[in-house]
């Protein structure tokens, strides 16, 4: 499974005064220390940085890409912060993942161009105009609609990342059957696309939330979930994963599971 980490996020208050301050260092270090714990890509998300978040994104990516070798995932609802990041992103430490696009036209119309000029993955999040559905029959199906359309453009299927949307299971307590379910429909529909989601949406509001993630995780990685964005500096969470791919099959001769321990993962 992809790991992405999450921690390079303005929502978190010390990244946003970090990035304003332009301090090198401290993000350089962040973005070490999660490809330390095992992160393979790293999410940039400076969404609540309004005022220069184009240039600001600029700043990010590549002070990050002067630290570690591992693609980035370029975060934002600004199509400007994207194309900024994108502009100047290091294509010699991997393809880029585009975070997000939706199926509303406005949206599909900005983001679809970029996907095709720099040849980058993209998240496709399950909602539309409308907003985002309640049950998995519509979810799955503006999947379908967005994979078409992706497909009919020259995307690979493989560049293709479905979000189902992971809401709070304190709003909904079917938030979580919801997203399975979408999960295991996508993946039977469409095998070479790959699934995604933001781990700590489920357990928003909720106490000992580490618990409800650990849990989710496991369940979300047996109905088909390809890669999750997360703390990959938790030694639990990280070592959870590798014992889940182990138990699923994907783990021959148990190699992956080996490896970190001997490198003192967990």
């Amino acid at each position: 499974m992809l790991i992405i980490g999450e921690k390079i996020n303005s929502s978190r208050k010390n990244i946003q005064e970090m990035v304003e301050r332009k301090n090198k260092e401290f993000i350089q270090e962040l973005a070490r220390k999660q490809v330390e714990g095992g992160a393979q890509m790293l999410d940039i998300n400076i969404g609540t940085i309004r005022k220069n978040e184009p240039e600001d994104m600029k700043w990010l990516v590549k002070t990050v890409q002067e630290a570690v070798n591992v693609p980035l995932c370029i975060d934002s609802p600004n199509y400007m912060a994207i194309k900024a990041g994108l502009e100047v992103y290091d294509w010699s430490k991997g393809k880029a993942l585009i975070n997000s696009v939706t199926a509303e036209r406005k949206k599909l119309e900005l983001i679809l161009p970029l996907v095709k000029k720099y040849q980058c993955s993209v998240v496709a999040l399950t909602m539309d105009e409308q907003g985002i559905p309640q049950n998995s029959k519509k979810r799955c199906k503006i999947a379908d609609e967005l994979i078409k359309k992706f497909t009919s453009e020259g995307i690979l299927t493989e560049d293709i990342y479905i979000d189902p949307l992971t809401l709070p299971v304190s709003a909904n307590i079917q938030n979580s059957d919801i997203v399975l379910q979408t999960l295991r429909k996508i993946k039977n529909s469409y095998p070479e696309v790959k699934t995604i989601i933001g781990l700590s949406n489920i357990s928003y509001g909720l106490p000992e939330r580490s618990l409800i993630n650990q849990s989710f995780l496991v369940l979300a990685m047996a109905y088909g979930l390809n890669a999750t964005i997360l703390d990959s500096t938790n030694k639990n969470l990280m070592a959870l994963i590798k014992a889940t791919d182990l138990l699923l099959g994907k783990d021959e001769f148990c190699k992956q599971y080996l490896m970190a321990f001997r490198e003192g993962r967990f």
